[in-house]
């Protein structure tokens, strides 16, 4: 299995063969799914919380007496029924995290590489180096490539400080380091772009 290979100016140079094993792979949409999931609800904080009657300060005394007020009964202002009272059954802080096998989630971030390679989405450029941090270079970059639309998600093989920090307030574009890369952000971006280095970095860590 190959694909082409461009350069910084969206010229193609020649191709790169892919490792069969990450990007040959038969999608399993169903895995995927279910990481997808456990990602998502990993990411939650469950830090919200509410005050329930025995939270909410005041209500030490009995608002009037029980009977001869022509009012309801009431023992209490923390009584939810009363304005600023206490919320029945609100949100308390919990934890959302899900323990997801090492297996699976490989298999699922395979697959996902797999499914991108397969659908023609993933470009492995030459290089990305910057000489500075500027978002117009990147912005120029991907236009070359011809994704100016799209929703890209970018991968060099280790930490491209320069390239890291021009893509992080662009709307349409994500950076990781190869190796970092997770099923949910594969499946997220419209196309995978990624160095020849990355790649060299993706097929050593899923096929070792």
């Amino acid at each position: 299995m190959e694909a082409k290979l461009y350069n910084k100016e969206g010229s193609e140079v020649g191709t790169v063969s892919l490792n069969e094993t990450v990007f040959g792979a038969k999608p399993n949409p169903d895995l995927v799914h279910q990481y997808v999931v456990n990602y998502l609800a990993n990411q939650r904080q469950g830090t919200s919380s509410t005050k329930g009657r025995t939270d909410v300060a005041g209500g030490g005394s009995k608002p009037w007496r029980q009977k001869g007020t022509g009012r309801a009964r009431a023992g209490t202002i923390r009584s939810p029924l009363w304005k600023g009272g206490g919320i029945v059954f609100g949100p308390q802080p919990r934890s959302y995290y899900r323990k997801f096998p090492k297996k699976m989630k490989r298999a699922a971030i395979i697959s996902a590489f797999s499914s991108k390679a397969q659908a023609e989405n993933l470009r492995v450029v030459e290089d990305l180096s910057l000489a500075e941090i500027k978002t117009k270079t990147v912005a120029g970059i991907l236009d070359k490539l011809g994704l100016q639309e799209k929703k890209c998600l970018i991968l060099d093989e280790g930490l491209n400080k320069h390239l890291s920090l021009s893509v992080r307030n662009m709307q349409g574009a994500k950076y990781l380091r190869a190796p970092m890369a997770n099923a949910y952000d594969l499946v997220n971006a419209d196309v995978v772009v990624i160095t020849k280095a990355g790649l060299e970095k993706v097929e050593e860590v899923f096929t070792s």
